[in-house]
């Protein structure tokens, strides 16, 4: 799976406040809502796909994602920046997505071997090996470590902002982090 490594907006056309009140007015809401998708549509992209593993799916969920932030953007009470509030979304229509492929009592965190597979399966034949080999390694995490791993290495947002979008502590966020950079050097270790 190839990745597009720290995708922010570079440029980007309005800031998140402006976006914001542009979401916020009935007159400036599809305009907002365009340029809502085309600063952040990649972003949230490539961050669902890291999780769900599949590009389908990934579509699936990103559509998902934006019908959720339109429809409910008057619910975003401005605390926390506006790209941590659609991260949130985004991260839960994933999750939502990967629990629909579970079997009843089974977690998501089983989905591990299945994912392993979809990535194997959607990896080209002039992939690095070195990044699938890490890609296999982060599937090997636990869903919610990947998730705020994903977070920080990629996305490379604060444990602050991270805490945000996934509710847990930063003090948390950051255990979990060295952990898994630990478990990934471990595989990667043994798996070279």
């Amino acid at each position: 799976m190839q990745q597009d490594a720290r995708q922010h907006p570079q440029n980007p056309d309005a800031t998140q406040e402006q976006l914001r009140q542009m979401l916020a007015s009935p007159q400036e809401r599809e305009r907002g809502f365009r340029l809502l998708t085309k600063q952040y549509g990649e972003t949230l992209y490539w961050h669902i796909r890291r999780i769900v593993v599949s590009h389908d799916d990934a579509e699936d969920a990103l559509q998902e994602t934006f019908i959720k932030i339109f429809s409910s953007i008057d619910s975003f009470k401005g605390e926390g920046q506006l790209s941590s509030w659609m991260y949130r979304i985004a991260t839960n229509e994933a999750l939502n997505l990967l629990r629909r492929q579970t079997h009843f009592f089974q977690s998501i965190d089983s989905l591990a071997p299945t994912l392993t597979s979809r990535l194997q399966a959607e990896t080209s034949l002039d992939s690095n090996a070195a990044e699938v080999l890490f890609q296999k390694a982060l599937l090997t995490l636990p869903t919610q470590q990947r998730i705020a791993f994903n977070l920080r290495y990629y996305d490379e947002l604060s444990y602050d902002e991270i805490a945000r979008i996934t509710g847990k502590s930063a003090g948390t966020l950051k255990a979990n982090y060295h952990y898994a950079v630990e478990k990934v050097k471990n595989y990667i270790k043994t798996h070279s």
